[in-house]
């Protein structure tokens, strides 16, 4: 059976494979170009990375450029906890405490610095998801799989350096994946060998394990990691992994908007197969699944394949392998802060609606010496002066709204007059790019405040006015 290729794409667009050594294998590469959402890298893929600086970013960063020259948007995770926990530093052990450490310390300032730190190493290295903080609730003193990559035994530490760990590492534009929900601190079973099961009452559930994920949510984090165990309480007799419940839980009472991950599917706690354990992942909730280290094509293709089968018999709907595309998608995307500051910075004054295919022209009021010839403002049609008149402006329109955008308007009285005759007319919003004065033009839709003149200033403006 040949599967369609639009399925196969969105169904790649959910996993995340693997491979061995430090150089491109060309079966990953065309799966890449096909739409394999990205890699997880281990040690193998890292030969012996100097400290990471910006002159010497190490053996990693030629890897990621070199998927990057594949696939722009991959996803390049890695397993870096600090502590003992580490894939760039695994030759000669990581220079920063683990979670538990922190604990110890319980200074949140240290902890967000840590991580950011840390963020710093995987951003210059090319890697853009932390498969870290681990917020697990360490209360199992023979807990052989959690113990030190956590931050302690209480809920309420652990919950305050996990919101201080995502807040450090996306500093940096790495997203953070806060794991294992709902909690392997009370396992004393390692999920990479066996099924672990905590029996625990729901009410315990969230006292104990579910404050540092509720954290994690609340401060940001782009991505959940599930954990491989069972909870009769919550999950039945199923893993977390395959528990509608565990992503009801993250979705609708957490109000989590990033992706799901799962832990990886090879792992020896589930007995199926990675096509169907990928197939029930998904119908629970998640969005992008780790197949784990030892991933070949064929592994890849008979996963990728079992999903775009249960999309047509009933198994899974189509729309959440979309939805669950789209999430891993967005997850890709470094976030823009310059953007969201700017968005944060505008003021609009009246109603900006209706300008949706406007004429935006850019006006020209002077500039200082400071400011030179960079480019500036909204991208426009039409540049003028104030020796424009309305009638051509209105010539120009044909019918359509006009945006006027400028910096410091309210010191040419040309362009005040011009800009008060044109919206005595005709519908008209301004976009001041200057230092605003007590100046408003009379007539005008909207007025625009955006305290500078940047691309990022000029993208708010365009998005409240739908211009874009």
């Amino acid at each position: 059976m040949t599967t369609d290729p639009g399925l196969r794409r969105l169904a790649l667009g959910t996993v995340l494979a693997a491979f061995a050594g430090p150089a491109l294998p060309d079966p990953i590469g065309e799966l890449l170009s096909d739409g394999l959402a990205g890699v997880t890298l281990f040690a193998t893929n890292i030969g012996e990375p100097a400290r990471l600086t910006a002159t010497n970013i190490g053996e990693p960063a030629r890897l990621t450029a070199e998927l990057r020259a594949v696939k722009a948007d991959v996803l390049v995770a890695a397993d870096e906890e600090g502590g003992d926990v580490t894939r760039l530093a695994h030759r000669r052990g990581s220079p920063y405490p683990g979670n538990a450490a922190l604990g110890a310390v319980d200074d949140v300032d240290l902890t967000r610095g840590v991580y950011a730190a840390l963020g710093a190493d995987l951003a210059a290295a090319g890697i853009n998801l932390g498969l870290a903080p681990v917020a697990d609730v360490n209360t199992t003193d023979d807990n052989p799989v959690i113990g030190t990559r956590s931050f302690g035994s209480d809920p309420a530490l652990v919950a305050r350096h996990t919101a201080a760990a995502v807040t450090g590492l996306q500093s940096t534009g790495v997203a953070a994946c806060a794991k294992h929900f709902p909690g392997h601190g009370a396992t004393v079973t390692d999920s990479h060998l066996a099924l672990p099961t905590v029996d625990a009452p729901l009410d315990l559930l969230r006292r104990r394990d579910l404050p540092p994920f509720a954290a994690a949510v609340a401060a940001g984090a782009r991505a959940i990691m599930t954990g491989h165990l069972r909870v009769p309480a919550l999950t039945g007799d199923n893993p977390a992994t395959f528990s509608r419940a565990v992503g009801d839980l993250l979705r609708h009472e957490y109000a989590h908007r990033g992706a799901i991950l799962t832990d990886a599917l090879e792992m020896r706690a589930l007995t199926t197969a990675p096509g169907e354990s990928a197939v029930l992942a998904l119908s629970a909730g998640a969005d992008l699944l780790c197949l784990g280290a030892r991933v070949d094509r064929p592994l890849v293709e008979r996963v990728v394949t079992e999903i775009a089968e249960a999309t047509t018999d009933g198994r899974l709907p189509l729309s959440r392998l979309e939805e669950a595309a789209a999430r891993t998608a967005a997850l890709a995307e470094r976030p823009d802060i310059g953007l969201a500051a700017a968005r944060r910075a505008l003021r609009v004054e009246g109603d900006p609606a209706g300008f949706a295919g406007a004429l935006v022209v850019r006006v020209h009021a002077g500039r200082t010496i400071v400011e030179g010839r960079v480019p500036w403002g909204l991208p426009a049609e039409r540049e003028i002066t104030a020796a424009a008149t309305p009638e051509e402006l209105l010539t120009w329109a044909g019918g359509r709204p006009v945006v006027l955008c400028g910096r410091r308007l309210h010191r040419d009285p040309g362009v005040q007059e011009l800009i008060e005759a044109l919206a005595a007319r005709h519908p008209v919003a301004v976009v001041e790019m200057g230092w605003p004065s007590g100046w408003r033009p009379a007539g005008v839709r909207a007025f625009l405040l955006t305290y500078g003149a940047g691309p990022a200033n000029a993208r708010a403006a365009s998005e409240a006015l739908d211009t874009l």
